[in-house]
């Protein structure tokens, strides 16, 4: 009876470390992992403040927290189950469902240019109080396709692991991106808060508190601006990456070679500029393709709403 529970004690030691074994290799391999989406992951950073900007500000904490409780429901209920069955049976459909959300973003990151150019608002609300639910599932939206480039160029990294070692990867780096994300949009949206409390007190705190609400303003359309690039460079870099993947290389391959040349011709900075060069011909690659879009859809919809307008009144019906 004793040797079979030192057997017993002996087994449930060795499953021990072997779990612990197992988790730091998951926690590993989601950091590596991790790193390689860190470029959109600071894009999203960028991209979400821009959605409570102008909002009062008590309202900005309460929004982000249903954007990231969104976020988490993109992530573990659509793009983690969606991405681990196509990985599994179909992987070759990742490419062309991760280029339709790219084309999304330039929709929206030309969207916005185009209204800025205009002068009117991106989704018709001309200066009113910006709806809150209107807001969040636009935020959601957006979000969908960054946390789904994040999910996949994971994947692509663990991409030999088994089955339930990759969900387990992806869990955790879904979960981390979320918090980090959305922690850290929340810390910039309330820094003019924190500005306000220090200014009340005395000496060289107050002055930095002052300096730091005058500063969150444009801080704040930094980050708009920002955000809006940025949708524009991921959009544009997950189509010509995908445009390569499916085989048409000259794109790709253009860009490629500009980046390269910038990176030789600038010596200690060649990663930085080639990083700025590649970044340049995406977003301008995503502004054409957002263009065409934007310009499709407002001639249909001008269309139809003039069709709408010269329509006959259908008769009464007889009674």
């Amino acid at each position: 009876m004793a040797g079979g529970l030192v057997a017993l004690l002996d087994d449930v030691a060795v499953l021990a470390r072997a779990t612990a074994a197992s988790i730091d290799d998951v926690g590993a391999a989601a950091a590596k992992a991790g790193a390689k989406a860190a470029g959109v992951v600071i894009d999203d950073a960028a991209v979400t403040p821009q959605y409570v900007h102008g909002l009062a500000a008590e309202r900005e904490v309460p929004i982000i927290r249903r954007i990231a409780i969104g976020s988490l429901r993109n992530k573990f209920l659509i793009i983690l189950p969606v991405v681990l069955i196509l990985s599994q049976f179909v992987p070759w459909l990742l490419t062309p469902i991760l280029m339709l959300g790219g084309a999304y973003l330039c929709f929206e990151g030309a969207e916005k240019v185009w209204a800025k150019i205009a002068h009117h608002d991106a989704h018709g609300e001309d200066g009113a109080a910006k709806d809150e639910k209107t807001l969040i599932s636009g935020a959601v939206r957006t979000d969908l396709i960054l946390s789904a480039e994040i999910m996949v160029i994971t994947l692509n990294e663990v991409i030999d692991e088994p089955f339930w070692s990759r969900l387990a990867i992806l869990a955790v780096v879904a979960l981390v991106m979320t918090v980090g994300v959305y922690g850290v949009v929340a810390l910039i949206v309330k820094m003019d808060d924190a500005g306000v409390s220090l200014s009340r007190r005395s000496g060289g705190i107050a002055a930095f508190g002052r300096g730091l609400v005058k500063a969150m303003p444009v801080v704040l359309t930094v980050l708009t601006v920002v955000g809006t690039a940025a949708m524009l460079w991921v959009g544009g870099h997950i189509i010509l990456v995908g445009t390569d993947e499916l085989g048409l290389h000259f794109l790709y391959e253009a860009v490629h070679h500009a980046e390269e040349a910038a990176h030789d011709a600038t010596g200690p900075l060649g990663g930085l500029i080639g990083w700025l060069v590649n970044t340049f011909f995406s977003a301008i690659l995503g502004l054409i393709i957002g263009a065409v879009i934007v310009a499709v859809l407002t001639f249909t919809l001008h269309r139809r709403g003039k069709d709408d307008e010269h329509a006959t009144p259908e008769e009464p019906a007889a009674r």
